[in-house]
């Protein structure tokens, strides 16, 4: 599928440092942190065709189901997406890649039976556009998957994560938030949120500024 030319004119993504760091950061935290068994979880019992933003190196490919036609995944980064067609190649099910902001989807309306947000709502320049896309290209019924981080639940914590938000925090990440609060801002887009789940990467250990996750459901 070839991208929608609105989604060639998106403002153009290059953290070029961020992206040789993540795709080595990921792929270890995805073998030894527990990564890979969330990753199954998030996208268990999917079919038809999926949308995926920010797909990153395409750690997510491995662990799409049987019942899924066809993944069109959408990233801006050019390392991690050339990365992306590599993951494409060996996945269970057909992916295509394509460059693309979240906030300008390829596709017409209503096109997919799901979408996918895994760990990319921290990073989009604009989360009520992004979301307001996902619903568009969603199918009446259809799902979008989420697993996200967010602000934490403990004011010490919390603290933190507006500290580093407003300093250093996205510049050393890729333009990555900590405290964005993406239940919230789903619930806002329009979405009806099904169930979800709070908890903690990793579970044991330090808790870090990224460490507050969710992962559920939510229908367009």
């Amino acid at each position: 599928m070839a991208p929608d030319p609105a989604a060639a004119r998106a403002p153009r993504v290059h953290h070029p440092l961020f992206a040789r760091f993540y795709a080595r950061f990921s792929a270890s935290a995805d073998a030894r942190g527990g990564l890979g068994a969330l990753r199954t979880e998030l996208l268990d019992g999917l079919s038809g065709r999926v949308v995926e933003i920010g797909a990153g190196n395409g750690l997510n490919f491995a662990h799409y189901p049987a019942g899924v036609t066809e993944v069109v995944a959408v990233e801006p980064e050019a390392h991690l997406r050339a990365l992306a067609v590599e993951a494409a190649r060996r996945a269970p099910v057909p992916v295509t890649v394509v460059a693309g902001t979240a906030e300008s989807l390829p596709g017409p309306d209503g096109s997919f039976d799901a979408a996918v947000a895994s760990l990319v709502l921290c990073t989009v320049r604009d989360v009520p556009a992004a979301l307001a896309e996902l619903r568009r290209v969603l199918r009446p019924g259809g799902e979008l998957r989420f697993f996200e981080h967010g602000a934490a639940d403990t004011p010490g914590l919390a603290r933190v994560q507006r500290v580093l938000d407003r300093t250093v925090w996205p510049l050393l990440f890729g333009g990555c938030h900590t405290a964005r609060r993406p239940v919230a801002a789903i619930g806002a887009a329009g979405f009806d949120l099904v169930s979800y789940r709070a908890f903690d990467v990793p579970e044991q250990g330090p808790r870090l500024p990224s460490s507050p996750c969710v992962l559920g459901t939510a229908r367009r």
